[in-house]
């Protein structure tokens, strides 16, 4: 039998040159890896030789025994075997008869045809019968409560709606309850969800709720009622015939509300009232009804959701004035002097509260609030089907429309600004504080200025951010001959003012600037007016300005003047007009022809020269007969013309 020989599988040294570069360099494969060389020195084993080999050896060991025997006890004369490779022949044969023994002795194990494996015996423990007969009744005892306990429960609850037919059933309850309120069954409680999830609100409250049957909750019907305080009246607590109950957080109990004002700037700007929970009667159990509890509980949360919203769009809004964020109040500025407040009204008890501000809340903005809130939380969960059937979905009309269309960047980047909760508020807010303030500035004017008379008329169709009103000016008698109109379009923080002949005026949120400029269309008014009963009597306009430069500067509106002659010629009516509210200062001259004052002379020969106007004289214009400017006027002017 040959005996096993060690080699080598070591790389030579030297390395294969692989590439010589232009310069010299010469480039040298990298040596193979132990694992590279054991696969190539393996694959040049031929294992069919193996077995020929094998059979002629085994076929010639008795003709060579003795030979064999000789050449081991002479070390000199020992050959090695004809080829290397044997003894990791061999190796890899033993390997391999191991994995097939161990194959066997796991099939036998497995199919038990052969063998079985029994375990070791272990030393038998001490059994005491009567330990187990205590153990069992035990056991059965309390099955046997637990039994007994739910079959009276079964009892007393069928008496009771044999005696009380008031008492609904609470499986009834609970299937009214499902259909208005999402609940689930975890473990042996019943959940149910009071958040906006569905509706693609992200507000991190839970907003779960636990329901109980009535019997279980002795608290609840056992609570004595509310003491009165401070003088107050105990509120009566109504009789409660559910069947179950209703148990919702701490945070969720009471009442809560959002409270918007408008007010100006006051030297406290920085409080806030912050309602602790906690403290008081819970007003939780006084509705008496589950479907109240949850209405009011949902509200909270809502009321809750949307100050949260609004609070962090306050903080992270870059505004020319910074909104305070305090407590559980929002201040926003939105004109010089006026503030808008948000608050945040949660309260769990009866006892009657500080007193707050005398300004009444806005319930329009209150409202609009609400309807910003729930649009957001539609705009979430109803998305516009996209045109094709096959097109993303998520994208507006708008902007599906902008590749056909050929929109540019920057109508893009129009569609892509949106405004905040916060913003559309602040805007809705301006807006209701410019109606007032125009409203107030023509009631004013419509009070104090009796001639000519201002009617406005109010758009009823409307925008939250934008009105619009008509301003008719007329003199009473005298509407058809001269009437003046004037369009003016409130926005959140300018008015848009569009006069009869098409000028376009622009005017910022001062109240002044409005008042000028009515007061600027009553002088033209009445101008307007007096040319046009001067033209039916036959007088010409000589003359005419719109701001007349002669006299003191007026603080509001301007002076207007007015030159008419006579058909004759011989008269001459001179009209100013000074707007001074809540008097119009009209002054009116008169001057005539012939001069009675003209005396020929060497230096003046002709006669023609007395039909010069004389010098004008002032007419007490509030002593003539007339109702208004116009009539007292057309008076005048039928006076000179029949004195001529």
């Amino acid at each position: 039998m040959a005996q096993s020989v060690n080699i080598s599988v070591e790389a030579t040294i030297e390395n294969v040159i692989q590439e010589i570069t232009y310069d010299g360099t010469e480039i040298y494969q990298p040596p193979l890896t132990l694992s590279e060389s054991l696969t190539k020195n393996a694959s040049r084993i031929d294992f069919s030789k193996s077995a020929l080999e094998s059979d002629s050896v085994t076929v010639k060991s008795e003709d060579v025994s003795d030979q064999k025997e000789e050449d081991s006890k002479d070390p000199a004369a020992f050959q090695s075997s004809l080829w290397p490779w044997d003894s990791v022949r061999n190796k890899l044969r033993d390997a391999y008869t191991e994995v097939c023994v161990l194959s066997d002795v796991l099939a036998i194990a497995k199919e038990k045809r052969y063998m079985v494996l029994d375990p070791v015996p272990q030393e038998a423990q001490e059994t005491k019968p009567m330990v187990q007969v205590y153990a069992r009744k035990k056991a059965l005892a309390n099955a046997a409560h637990v039994l007994l306990n739910g079959a009276e429960r079964l009892r007393n609850s069928h008496s009771e709606q044999r005696n009380n037919r008031n008492v609904s059933d609470f499986h009834i309850e609970l299937l009214r309850l499902r259909q208005n309120w999402r609940l689930k069954k975890v473990s042996n409680t019943i959940i149910g969800d009071l958040s906006y999830r569905t509706a693609g609100s992200k507000f991190n409250h839970p907003g779960m709720f636990e329901v109980t049957k009535a019997e279980d909750d002795d608290s609840g019907s056992n609570s004595p009622p509310p003491s009165p305080s401070n003088g107050q009246a105990a509120l009566p607590c109504p009789k409660n015939n559910s069947a179950l109950r209703v148990n919702v957080p701490s945070e969720l109990q009471g009442v809560a509300y959002i409270k918007v004002i408008t007010q100006k700037d006051q030297e406290d700007l920085c409080t806030a009232n912050v309602n602790l929970l906690g403290t008081g009667q819970n007003i939780t159990h006084q509705v008496g009804v589950w479907q109240k509890t949850l209405e009011y509980a949902q509200n909270i949360l809502f009321c809750k959701e949307l100050f949260s919203q609004l609070a962090r769009e306050a903080v992270q809004l870059q505004a020319p004035i910074p909104h305070v964020v305090v407590g559980n109040q929002i201040r926003a500025t939105l004109l010089p002097g006026i503030q808008l407040i948000i608050s945040l009204c949660h309260t769990t008890s009866l006892e009657p509260g500080p007193s707050g501000p005398t300004n009444d809340h806005d319930h329009v903005l209150e409202h609009s609030l609400h309807q910003l809130l729930r649009g957001v939380h539609h705009k979430n969960t109803h998305h516009p089907f996209p045109h094709p059937a096959s097109g993303p979905l998520g994208p507006s009309q708008k902007r599906v429309l902008a590749g056909p269309l050929a929109a540019d960047r920057y109508e893009l980047i129009e569609m892509t600004k949106t405004q905040t909760l916060l913003e559309q508020i602040i805007a809705q807010a301006q807006h209701i504080f410019m109606r007032k303030r125009t409203q107030y500035v023509l009631d004013t004017l419509a009070r104090d200025v009796k001639d000519p008379q201002i009617i406005s008329h109010w758009n009823a169709m409307n925008s939250p951010t934008m009105s619009c009103v008509k301003i008719n000016i007329i003199t009473h008698g005298y509407d058809t001959v001269c009437r003046t109109s004037l369009l003016i379009h409130v926005k959140e923080r300018s008015l848009k003012c569009i006069s009869r002949d098409g000028r376009v005026m622009d005017m910022s949120y001062e109240p002044q600037e409005l008042r000028d400029l009515i007061l600027c269309q009553i002088n033209q008014h009445q101008i307007s007016g007096l040319q046009n009963v001067a033209k039916l009597m036959a007088w010409q306009t000589l003359s005419n300005s719109n701001h007349l430069g002669i006299g003191s500067v007026e603080p509001l509106g301007n002076a207007t003047s007015c030159v008419l002659a006579s058909p004759n010629g011989d008269r001459l009516i001179a009209v100013q007009i000074r707007c001074d509210p809540p008097q119009i200062d009209v002054k009116v001259y008169i001057a005539q022809s012939p001069r009675k004052d003209f005396f020929p002379g060497p230096l003046v020969q002709g006669k023609y020269w007395e039909h010069l106007g004389g010098h004008f004289k002032e007419v007490r214009f509030d002593k003539l007969e007339g109702k208004n400017f116009l009539n007292k006027m057309e008076f005048l002017m039928a006076s000179l013309s029949s004195s001529s």
